[in-house]
């Protein structure tokens, strides 16, 4: 029997209790002979990030002990942060980034020597020289920038020393099999990687103790992407500079095509140790590429240059490995979240073998996202996901529209994909609809879609999150005086920018967002502290910070801030909560003292996302279905 109730008054069976009691994040697959490997990212440890292996007798196991957290900071943003090979892993702690080797079933013992304001990330092993290459940041020399650079790590000393120095960034070193040639990725300020880099190609000079490269492809307007050698060792990659990311080889001194597609098979490389293909065999690749947004995989034989797409229900693809006939990634559907997947090449079955979270939904309640284009500024289109509102037990009272929920991804170079997401889903069960839209200068359109938002960002993306919400509006499919937008770090700039510049959202949520240009260079990490100058011309930087105008901002805002976040540090959200108090605007400040760029202890995720909730119902003047820890609101009357 449906009960009528208005929107955003539902009560729902999604929780932030069930959230965050049964979600991990998954990353960082590896493969060792038939033992699987990942990452398990878990809240209810107060984010500890634990390796765990799968054995070919179905058993999974936890490999890292407590209280070690298998984490990097390079970059800030980490990745690349262990390697396995033989049963022994090697790792980088979180609490002191140190590397540290595990022998599976013991306990780990620290290799390199406690150094403060070192940090390593990327291994990869030279069996010839009995040693780690990884990547280097060192942060020692602090009256300048952090030196990024590939060391090699001694395995029974554990003493490091520089292998190759002098350009601003170095990612993705790899050895060919025979161990003679090194190559890897460099790119230089104000680049980022998926503008413009280099793939070097290294020889050993000195015995082995430095290595001497030259570029063999990349460079201005080129993004290179996951170099590998084949198990025959040859090169091979992925590159844009075709306008699409799409795979290459290079041999006997020249770069090879080996397919033309309006696809991505490359993502942007905001973390360390991605990967969107593996050699199933020598001429044989599973693949993982985009294709207008929606990921799907693919095998590709590199000797007649065949493709052949394999049929599934999987939206997204990361972290992707193979072997012969084997395939393991992280994958997500429709109905399923993020799982640790794997597939059988020669049967093309696929099984589930680790979920993000275990809580069994009933799909009826499913919201499922319908991928939509619309009509945005300059006569340009751009693209989204629209979820409805969807709760079997409850009908809108006649004529009621739902509020939206505009959701914008960070980066602002990112993307969202059309996977199942439980944070989707508690706001739709409620009777909200969500708008998740990837705007000009996201990723899986090609480059030139990338690129809208050169000199553009804080236009291009909120014109295009503005209209479509506008889009929606006129369709019938949203309530125009009851539209929210919400994002985090890029994505919170692109909310403040919307809200100060534009008159068509009534509430937001800016979650470590950014609205001082100049202080975001100013305090920013290494890694990004040139990006905006690719992204916002530096004369208009105070034209597009939401800090200098709002006397333009009139509607609610709630701020959710980590004090520990060295990205987009909490002075961004102090000086605008300060000016919307003193302006007397409904305004929230929300903080977390043990937080950095993003949320991943339990008790703080469900903090923001009740937090958020309890706000729009406030502000909106509707009744919560259920008791919520009240957030202190300013100036609401």
């Amino acid at each position: 029997m449906h009960k009528t109730a208005p929107y955003g008054t539902w009560k729902s069976t999604i929780t932030s209790d069930l959230i965050v009691s049964g979600s991990i994040g998954l990353s960082q697959v590896m493969l060792d002979g038939e033992d699987i490997y990942w990452i398990e990212s878990r809240p209810a440890e107060k984010g500890r990030s634990v390796i765990v292996r799968r054995t070919p007798n179905h058993k999974t196991e936890d490999i890292t002990p407590a209280p070690f957290s298998v984490r990097t900071r390079i970059h800030e943003y980490g990745g690349g942060a262990y390697l396995v090979e033989d049963g022994v892993i090697y790792f980088s702690n979180f609490a002191d980034n140190r590397v540290y080797r595990q022998v599976v079933g013991e306990e780990p013992t620290p290799l390199t020597p406690e150094t403060k304001g070192v940090r390593f990330a990327d291994f990869i092993i030279d069996h010839r020289r009995n040693r780690l290459i990884c990547v280097c940041e060192d942060h020692r020399v602090t009256q300048y920038e952090p030196i990024n650079s590939l060391v090699s790590i001694d395995l029974d000393s554990g003493s490091f020393r520089t292998l190759y120095s002098g350009s601003d960034f170095v990612s993705s070193p790899r050895l060919n099999p025979d161990g003679t040639q090194l190559v890897f990725l460099q790119w230089n300020h104000p680049n980022m990687p998926w503008d413009s880099t280099e793939l070097m190609l290294g020889h050993w000079e000195f015995g082995g103790t430095v290595v001497a490269a030259h570029p063999i492809a990349g460079g201005k307007e080129e993004s290179i992407f996951q170099p590998e050698w084949s198990p025959e060792g040859v090169l091979h990659f992925v590159s844009d500079r075709t306008g699409w990311w799409n795979l290459y080889r290079w041999r006997k001194g020249h770069v090879e095509p080996l397919l033309e597609a309006k696809a991505d098979f490359g993502l942007p490389q905001w973390v360390f140790g991605m990967s969107t293909y593996s050699f199933l065999e020598e001429h044989s690749l599973l693949c993982s590429f985009i294709e207008r947004g929606l990921p799907q995989l693919g095998v590709l034989n590199t000797n007649f240059k065949t493709f052949q797409r394999i049929k599934s229900e999987f939206s997204k693809f990361d972290s992707v490995q193979a072997l012969r006939h084997r395939a393991v990634f992280i994958a997500g559907s429709h109905l399923e979240p993020n799982a640790v997947v794997s597939l059988n090449i020669n049967t093309g079955d696929f099984k589930l073998l680790r979920s993000s979270n275990e809580v069994v939904i009933d799909p009826w309640i499913i919201s499922l996202p319908r991928p939509i284009e619309f009509p945005t500024t300059d006569g340009l289109t751009a693209h989204a996901f629209y979820y409805p509102p969807r709760n079997p037990n409850y009908r809108e009272p006649a004529g009621e529209k739902p509020p939206l929920i505009v959701e914008i991804h960070g980066g602002p170079t990112a993307a969202t994909y059309p996977v199942f997401s439980l944070w989707t889903q508690f706001w739709t069960t409620r009777g909200f609809a969500v708008l998740d839209v990837n705007y000009g200068g996201s990723t899986g359109y090609g480059r030139e879609y990338r690129q809208r938002l050169k000199d553009q960002w804080g236009i291009v993306d909120v014109n295009d999150c503005v209209n479509g919400a506008k889009h929606l509006v006129a369709k019938g499919l949203a309530d125009p005086n009851r539209l929210c937008i919400t994002g985090g770090s890029a994505g919170g700039y692109t909310v403040l920018c919307a809200l100060t510049f534009h008159d068509v959202f009534k509430a937001g949520a800016s979650h470590y967002g950014v609205s001082d240009l100049q202080a975001l260079d100013d305090d920013t990490h290494k890694f990004e502290s040139r990006y905006t100058y690719g992204l916002v011309p530096k004369k208009a930087y105070k034209a597009r910070s939401p800090i200098y105008h709002v006397d333009k901002l009139n509607v609610p805002v709630i701020f959710f801030q980590g004090l520990e976040d060295k990205i987009v540090p909490p002075n961004q959200a102090e000086k605008m909560v300060d000016a919307l108090q003193g302006k007397g605007l409904p305004v929230a400040y929300v903080t977390f003292a043990e937080e950095g760029h993003g949320f991943r202890q339990a008790a703080n995720i469900k903090r923001a996302l009740d937090g958020e909730l309890y706000f729009y119902a406030k502000v909106f003047g509707f009744e919560l279905a259920d008791e919520i820890e009240p957030v202190d609101i300013e100036n609401l009357e």
